[in-house]
């Protein structure tokens, strides 16, 4: 029998949203955090952790410390992490880590962002606040999301590097733009019509896959091949919360039977910068952390009754789909929460979001029903799994060791160049089209590969640039020139 004090559970969930009166993300996860405690008095008590998820505006320095202040509760250790959608998975992982090895009693895991009335306020001209409390401590893999290859070139915005992914992902299945385009409306309709079921859904519509897909006035084509609906949207005012705790704290306050078990987890990241990585259109990092945390778990994805994979954008839920050896169209479905671009993407808290909906789902499954989580950080970089239960794991909660494979994806990074000399040829790996508000192409960067192996990042010379527009151009040979790096088209390349 395995100890219950180390035993790992998600024993309360809370959520919030708010769409009239403007409010502060530390308002929200307060709510989410009240929600969440509001089953028992005690639990609050026997939090010894707080840990709240990276805000991206109005969170101040000391967020954990400051809703500790405010739910009137005195944990041990506070921390705020690093940006990241697979912290909250990570985070819970981390807090199953230490209670299995009698660290920690309980922890409450927050997050949440309300950029919806952060825009409102700078719109209204009002003065930003100012936090004079000390620092939380800050947790995390801190490391930056793109090389100074990569940013030189114009890459920043993850809506504008994704779309570099789908562009490796539609050339491997041999897909034109418009073939592609209808094929990701498909793959995403089921997250919207889960979101219309969530009662903290941004958009809670179930849409037909023409809508996604269909180019329109209120759905512009942002980056080819994206629509505005495959995009994750951050304009949210959302929270969540988990506490996690051990069976034996669930029993002694009572909300034993309210408990989801955590049965493993398992964290590992692909080859730190998007351009350096053999396959754009794949993730072996996320294939790693899957396998081991299904092993750790003694299970295997048959097992699996309930699934949420990341979706900030198609080509994120495409590869963790396939790194798990499962259709797009599995019949169990792949969110339980909704969808970044449906449901809504607060920031780095998506993922509380997910845990919240997949404890929902679990507490009134019948026994032995498993449920998997998939969450990442920056460019389909930072990857974390988790799998929970209806029941306890028989063997006791166990962490999936991914040190090996990681050691094996870092080694497959491959050389940058930061420029290539006048005149060098290359092969374009991935590609995309940005266009402005008014559907007016603003940039085409490429990922593309030189004669010695090297990659190299570029955007389009502006005389090319027009031509470009509704293309997908991977594949084709293009000369590069200057520093940052830009690119001719050959003539006698084909484009789909």
């Amino acid at each position: 029998m395995v100890d219950p004090e180390r035993i790992p559970v998600v024993v309360a969930v809370g959520e919030a949203s708010e769409r009239e009166a403007l409010v502060s993300p530390l308002d929200l996860a307060e709510r989410a955090s009240a929600a969440a405690l509001a089953g028992t008095r005690a639990l609050g008590s026997a939090i010894d952790r707080v840990e709240v998820v990276r805000i991206l505006a109005g969170g101040g320095q000391a967020p954990a410390s400051e809703l500790a202040v405010r739910l009137g509760i005195k944990p041990k250790a506070k921390a705020t992490t690093t940006v990241g959608g697979n912290t909250p998975q990570w985070l819970v992982g981390r807090a199953a880590d230490d209670i299995a090895a009698g660290r920690v009693r309980a922890v409450l895991i927050a997050g949440a962002e309300a950029l919806r009335s952060h825009q409102a306020r700078r719109s209204a001209g009002a003065a930003p606040s100012s936090a004079e409390d000390p620092p939380d401590p800050v947790i995390g893999d801190d490391r930056p999301g793109l090389s100074d290859v990569e940013v030189a070139s114009g890459l920043f915005l993850p809506a504008h590097v994704y779309p570099l992914f789908e562009s490796a992902i539609a050339t491997q299945l041999g897909r034109s733009v418009e073939e592609h385009r209808a094929a990701l409306g498909r793959l995403m309709a089921p997250f919207s019509a889960v979101a219309a079921m969530r009662p903290h859904a941004w958009f809670p519509e179930a849409l037909t896959p023409q809508a996604i897909s269909t180019p329109s006035p209120d759905n512009r084509v942002t980056a080819e091949p994206y629509t505005k609906r495959m995009n994750a949207v951050i304009m949210v005012d959302q929270g969540a919360a988990v506490v996690v705790t051990s069976l034996a704290v669930a029993q002694e306050l009572g909300v034993a039977d309210s408990a989801v078990f955590v049965w493993s987890a398992a964290d590992c990241s692909d080859v730190w910068f998007p351009s350096q990585r053999p396959d754009l259109g794949a993730s072996p990092a996320i294939a790693a952390a899957s396998a081991a945390a299904l092993a750790a778990a003694g299970a295997g994805m048959d097992d699996i009754a309930r699934l949420d994979l990341y979706s900030c954008f198609p080509s994120a839920v495409q590869m963790a789909a396939a790194a798990l050896g499962i259709a797009p169209d599995d019949t169990r479905g792949l969110t339980v929460t909704g969808g970044l671009p449906y449901f809504g993407g607060p920031g780095n808290n998506y993922c509380t979001h997910s845990i919240a909906a997949l404890t929902e789902s679990l507490q009134g499954a019948q026994d032995g029903t498993l449920g998997l989580i998939t969450g990442l950080g920056w460019y389909m970089t930072k990857h974390s799994v988790g799998i929970y239960g209806s029941t306890p794991p028989p063997g006791g909660y166990r962490r999936g060791d991914t040190s090996r494979e990681q050691q094996r994806i870092d080694a497959t990074a491959l050389a940058a160049a930061a420029d290539a000399g006048d005149g060098s040829r290359a092969i374009v790996e991935a590609t995309t089209v940005i266009y402005d508000r008014e559907g007016n192409p603003t940039s085409a960067p490429v990922i593309a590969s030189l004669p010695d192996g090297r990659r190299i990042v570029a955007r389009a010379a502006e005389s090319d640039l027009a031509g470009l527009a509704g293309c997908n151009i991977a594949g084709s040979e293009v000369q590069v020139s200057g520093s940052p790096p830009t690119y001719h088209l050959e003539t006698d390349s084909s484009v789909s």
